[in-house]
C-alpha cells in the first residue's frame, strides 16, 4: 500500500465521522506515511505487529485487507484491531502492548525462531513506565524486538 492510498483510506474515515456515520471516538493517523512505509519494508508476514490506539496504517501496512480494517472501525474497534493469522495486535491501553511484545520475542528467542517482533507507540507512551520496564526487559535479554516510537507533534 502506498502513501497516497492510507491517505485515502484516513480521509475516507474522517469524511464518514464528520457525517456522522460513526459514532464511535477513531483516533486518525497522518503526516508518516513515507516513514512508515520504509519500516514496513523490513517487516516480514511472519513478524509480529504490536499497535496502539492510531493502529489503521500499521494494521493496513502489515497486510490485513482494508474492508477488515473498515469493518472493525465502523464497529466502533478501531482501537481493537486484531489478526492471530497477521500477527498482529492492539490495544488502547498507554504503553500496554509493551510487555505483550516482550513476552511474544522472548518465546521467539527461546525456541529459536527467526521471526521478529515491532512494537508501536506514540511519543505520549515513551514517558510511561510499561515502555521502560519493557525496553529494559528486552536489552537484557537481546531480544528480536524492534520499539517504534511515533511522533505526532502534540
Amino acid at each position: 500500500m502506498n502513501a497516497k492510498a492510507l491517505i485515502a483510506f484516513e480521509q475516507g474515515i474522517k469524511a464518514r465521522f464528520a457525517a456522522g456515520e460513526l459514532p464511535f471516538l477513531v483516533h486518525l493517523s497522518g503526516g508518516n506515511e513515507e516513514q512508515l512505509i520504509e519500516i514496513f519494508r523490513d517487516i516480514t508476514p511472519g513478524d509480529w505487529v504490536f499497535s496502539n490506539h492510531r493502529s489503521h496504517y500499521h494494521a493496513l501496512l502489515h497486510g490485513i485487507p482494508v474492508s477488515q480494517v473498515e469493518a472493525a472501525i465502523c464497529n466502533g474497534d478501531s482501537m481493537f484491531i486484531f489478526s492471530n493469522s497477521r500477527r498482529f495486535y492492539t490495544s488502547s491501553i498507554l504503553a500496554g502492548t509493551c510487555c505483550i511484545a516482550c513476552g511474544v520475542a522472548l518465546e521467539i528467542k527461546e525456541r529459536g525462531g527467526h521471526e521478529k517482533v515491532w512494537c508501536f507507540l506514540g511519543d505520549g507512551a515513551e514517558d510511561n513506565g510499561h515502555f521502560y520496564e519493557a525496553v529494559r526487559f528486552a536489552e537484557g535479554r537481546d531480544l528480536p524486538i524492534t520499539f517504534v516510537i511515533e511522533d505526532n507533534d502534540r
